[in-house]
């Protein structure tokens, strides 16, 4: 505003229309400002923290002239905006402005955790991967001159071997991701990130598929518009218009949509960012709390210095982050699903609680359906388990074109492939990628239809439990 309108903007009697909403905005306030209340307190939800509080700081601050230019207490920021046009709707920058004028949305830089793994995992499906693809999560170790030995870690300190990509993100597996990051290339990813808008330096190293990589929230936040709005990243937006005292309007700024996925890939990660909430490390904070449709992905970043969950409805995008300006360590159990999803949690509520249950997305026509076994990641034969099938959907191109090569031996056609022409195929007579399922051999029962279930019309693989990070 102020390189636009120069000192008319103090002379002239210019009335600024701002995006926000008030509601919205306290809603933000409050639920942030609750939760780290709540965090700060302890006791048996939490557990001991560790650090000093808000309250205990400002006991022992005589005035504000004491105030240090970094906050020594929990900080934490929200920022809401509007998926289809980008307007920000909600902006909590920081916990006290009277007592820290920094502004922790646009100007601070963090390190986004697993919040960042939806975009290798876009890279992954626009490169042709399926979410039916299986991938390991086993131990890893890589070197590199001049350093130590880097051997990352899940979360929880486990690995759960053989998953569909479908799983290892709505569980947030860190070892898929790093894998399934070096095949599609860690240039794609980086190349991905800034489609949606994020211009940090991200250096291509393995560890920035599971966001060790400093970041600006508002540019994070902001690129999940682009799964909430069919693949069009929203540009955030904080003024409506600019009138004179007269009424005239000398600047009203457009609405700025960039398509960065086509409508099928951002329907598929959507589809897996709602198996976070349904089922994934947000099923408890977010999932089990609300009646409204919405998808999200949790975020913890290493030694647990930073939480975020950034959740998404068809109408509204919304970021919660919680650390230390001087990163450390939150707490014991610091996750974001635990720890930032509960806030995201709170407010949302009370906006739907104004206004009417949010829609649902709509199914892009072209995408096809499957059942799979999850165990293998081709098509389902009427000998898996059925504990083991699920539906999948696909974008064009990428069904399989192998029936399960493990419970089709029992019907005695090892690696039993569909033909073109829809009968029993041979491992010489596959069907062209992206063919639908082909009849069984003959006496075998088909197994049933895959069809699409849910609000959103796909079923992920059985759900597993999993800690909330």
């Amino acid at each position: 505003m102020q390189a636009r309108f120069g000192e008319d903007l103090y002379r002239k009697g210019l009335r600024i229309y701002t995006t926000l909403d008030l509601d919205m905005q306290q809603a933000a306030e409050r639920s942030l400002e609750g939760q780290l209340s709540a965090i700060e307190a302890g006791g048996p939800r939490y557990g001991k923290f560790p650090h000093r509080t808000y309250a205990q700081y400002l006991e022992r601050r005589e005035d504000l002239a004491d105030a240090p230019t970094v906050s020594p207490y929990l900080q934490g920021l929200v920022l809401t905006l509007e998926a289809k046009t980008g307007y920000i709707r909600a902006w909590v920058g920081g916990r006290d402005f009277d007592d820290s004028k920094f502004n922790r949305v646009n100007q601070s830089r963090r390190q986004p955790g697993s919040i960042f793994k939806p975009f290798v995992y876009t890279a992954a499906l626009e490169a042709g991967h399926p979410l039916s693809e299986i991938i390991v999560d086993d131990s890893l170790s890589m070197d590199f001159p001049g350093q130590p030995t880097w051997t990352p870690q899940n979360y929880d300190m486990k690995f759960e071997g053989r998953m569909t990509l479908r799983r290892a993100l709505y569980q947030s597996r860190n070892i898929p991701a790093i894998k399934l990051g070096m095949e599609v290339g860690l240039e794609n990813v980086i190349d991905e990130a800034r489609r949606f808008g994020v211009t940090t330096d991200v250096a291509p190293v393995p560890s920035i598929s599971i966001g060790a990589a400093d970041v600006v929230p508002l540019e994070i936040i902001s690129a999940y518009t682009a799964f909430a709005n069919d693949g069009q990243r929203a540009e955030p937006q904080a003024i409506l218009r600019v009138e004179d005292r007269d009424g005239s309007i000398l600047w009203q700024p457009t609405v700025r949509r960039i398509q960065v996925l086509e409508p099928s890939v951002a329907w598929l990660v959507t589809d897996v960012l709602r198996d976070v909430v349904r089922r994934g490390t947000a099923a408890g904070t977010v999932g089990a709390q609300i009646n409204f449709t919405a998808a999200g992905k949790t975020g913890t970043t290493n030694d647990g210095f930073d939480v975020w969950f950034v959740g998404f409805t068809p109408e509204l995008v919304t970021g919660v982050w919680i650390g230390f300006d001087q990163p450390r360590k939150i707490m014991n159990n610091a996750q974001g699903g635990r720890l930032a999803a509960p806030a995201w949690t709170t407010m949302m509520k009370e906006v739907y609680d104004r206004r009417s249950t949010s829609f649902s997305w709509a199914r892009p026509l072209d995408l096809q359906v499957a059942e799979i076994d999850s165990t293998t990641g081709f098509l389902a034969t009427p000998f898996c388990p059925r504990p083991l099938r699920y539906v999948e959907s696909f974008a064009p191109g990428t069904v399989p074109a192998t029936y399960c090569p493990v419970h089709s031996q029992m019907l005695g056609v090892p690696g039993m492939t569909p033909s073109a022409e829809g009968v029993p195929g041979t491992a010489a007579g596959q069907a062209p990628a992206g063919s639908p399922p082909a009849a069984l051999p003959p006496g075998a029962v088909p197994p049933a239809a895959p069809r699409p279930s849910g609000a959103m019309g796909g079923q992920g693989p059985p759900a597993a439990t999993a800690p909330q990070r």
